[in-house]
């Protein structure tokens, strides 16, 4: 059973795209933790206990998820947070099925302190978001109009090393993507903040918790990472792919742009672009997992998206191509309103959740009144329960999810052009963020340079795993010795336009340049010429492709930064 916000599972339902399945319930257990609790519960479609996890300790702070086979993943209220706030976790948990301890990490010291959402990894690892504290001296200097103590956030990656102890093996800080047109003497400081929605304005509403954000999720296909935040009302994508230190800066990575936002969405004004205002406090930023009803739409919970008394879900397409986002500069990013919406039956100020299910159904959670329930596509409610007290969560699970260990992650060897996946019951192959149709084989041949991973499913059928990223170069398979002594260099990488092409083939012979974007698409084609313009083409990172007479092959990725 789907991991229901975590993407990464996903489950074969072989009635998806029957109509009777729109007027049935989907799944067989609903999970909820009640805040500040010391227990958790599966409950049945008859709202009868169906497992309970009794005895928890500290209390569960925020989010709580169960994974395939039953553990439970939840974060907690840590004891002696020196950061104070909502949400404020500053811990998560690991239990077994049973209630034994697999892993208690804490995340909290005077520098920094985690808060609501985590993100459990199909590696195991888990994604956490964090404040870290700069002082009013460090704002000022970063070019802020306000001499103010901040906290902006962090996203971190922890392995686990022991029981109590992980390690961070992957962050990216809100800090390093700031900007500001205030002080041309401070930090951050760009002409015109309007022209870097890649990056945030410090001073469109300066203060401690400039994002407050509270939703996490992500995407194994694209190895990308959304985050919602309740103070900028907006969900921003950043890629998961680059190192620490291209999280840090501005290229780098499958989308070549670094740390910087690849997509952002849900105010405009806030990178300074005319546009409607469509989140009033956003919580629970999410994907619909692939092979779903919408699959690879975002979801947001807009919790005064109606009005002051009424909440809704906000399903939003994204303009996604390759690893990049479609973008017109001094626009505000597609598309300009949700696509569609769903008004709930009741409001919560803060909190609160939806997961979309494999038939197009939707649960929905109202985190202060308790209410959870079910609707149909049409919007009819199918199933509900009220909770006493806060849920400030609630996901719908099979029963082949909670009672069948998840297969191994799949590994993929290479001999060649030979791609092959490590044994499962059914595969598929993908390419640069794209599924290829039909290629459902154990092996596929890669044609091209790019990345390819495999999907895999285990032999229940109801959980599926995403190998890591294999970045193959068809240089690899074809005759280079032509270009290698030539000395065929392309320049600048990255670049803000024109590409250079250098070699020292002999005048008459004849080569073509092709330019491909990073779904394998050919944008360009020329021949004999020693530059490219691509001062057309949106950044992200592009394929060249050489090709002389003689047959031989010079390929290069050239990451375009705009």
């Amino acid at each position: 059973m789907l991991q229901p916000k975590k993407t990464f599972y996903l489950f074969i339902i072989y009635f998806l795209f029957a109509p009777s399945a729109f007027s049935q319930q989907w799944g067989d257990y609903t999970f909820y933790s009640v805040k500040n609790s010391n227990a958790a519960y599966l409950i049945d479609t008859n709202s009868t206990v169906f497992h309970t996890w009794s005895g928890l300790s500290p209390t569960t702070s925020y989010s709580s998820y169960v994974l395939p086979g039953g553990d439970l993943i939840r974060t907690v209220n840590h004891s002696g947070n020196v950061f104070t706030g909502g949400a404020m976790t500053g811990e998560f948990q690991k239990v077994d099925y049973n209630g034994n301890l697999l892993w208690d990490f804490a995340y909290s010291t005077s520098a920094y302190c985690s808060h609501h959402d985590i993100c459990p990894l199909p590696n195991g690892n888990v994604l956490l978001i964090a404040y870290e504290s700069k002082t009013s001296a460090e704002v000022t200097q970063a070019g802020c109009t306000s001499s103010i103590t901040m906290w902006p956030d962090k996203i971190v990656e922890i392995q686990q090393t022991g029981l109590t102890t992980g390690t961070v093996v992957w962050e990216w800080h809100l800090w390093d993507h700031l900007c500001q047109n205030y002080n041309s003497a401070k930090d951050n400081y760009v002409a015109a903040t309007s022209d870097h929605p890649e990056l945030f304005n410090i001073n469109y509403n300066p203060v401690k918790e400039i994002w407050h954000a509270n939703g996490l999720d992500y995407n194994p296909v694209l190895d990308q990472v959304i985050v919602s935040a309740h103070n900028a009302n907006e969900v921003y994508i950043i890629d998961h792919s680059t190192t620490a230190a291209e999280a840090a800066g501005h290229t780098g990575g499958l989308g070549g742009r670094g740390g910087d936002f690849l997509y952002r969405w849900g105010k405009p004004a806030t990178y300074g672009q005319a546009g409607a205002a469509i989140f009033n406090v956003v919580h629970d930023a999410h994907w619909i997992p692939e092979e779903y009803v919408n699959g690879g739409r975002i979801v947001g919970f807009n919790n005064n998206g109606i009005s002051n008394t009424v909440s809704c879900v906000d399903q939003i397409s994204t303009p996604v191509s390759g690893y990049n986002y479609q973008y017109t500069p001094n626009t505000a990013y597609a598309p300009s309103t949700y696509t569609s919406r769903l008004t709930c039956t009741g409001h919560t100020n803060n909190e609160g959740n939806s997961q979309q299910l494999p038939n197009g159904n939707q649960l929905v959670c109202i985190a202060f009144s308790g209410l959870v329930y079910e609707v149909d596509p049409a919007g009819n409610t199918i199933w509900s329960v009220s909770i006493p007290g806060v849920v400030s969560q609630s996901f719908r699970y099979s029963d082949c999810y909670v009672n069948n260990l998840p297969p191994p992650i799949p590994t993929i060897s290479q001999n060649g052009a030979v791609l092959t996946s490590s044994p499962a019951s059914v595969y598929q192959w993908y390419f640069n963020g794209t599924k290829i149709a039909g290629e459902t084989n154990q092996s596929y041949t890669a044609s091209q340079s790019g990345i390819y991973l495999v999907r895999t499913t285990d032999s229940n059928g109801c959980v599926y795993r995403y190998s890591s990223n294999l970045n193959y170069s068809f240089t690899s398979s074809v005759n280079q010795n032509s270009f290698q002594n030539n000395n065929c260099r392309i320049y600048p990488n990255p670049s803000t336009a024109i590409v250079h092409i250098e070699s020292l083939f002999s005048p008459a012979q004849v080569f073509d340049v092709s330019v491909c974007d990073i779904a394998g698409r050919t944008i360009l084609q020329v021949k004999n010429r020693n530059f490219v313009d691509l001062s057309s083409c949106d950044g992200g990172v592009y394929n060249f492709l050489i090709t002389a007479e003689d047959g031989s092959h010079f390929t290069h990725k050239i990451s375009l930064i705009k």
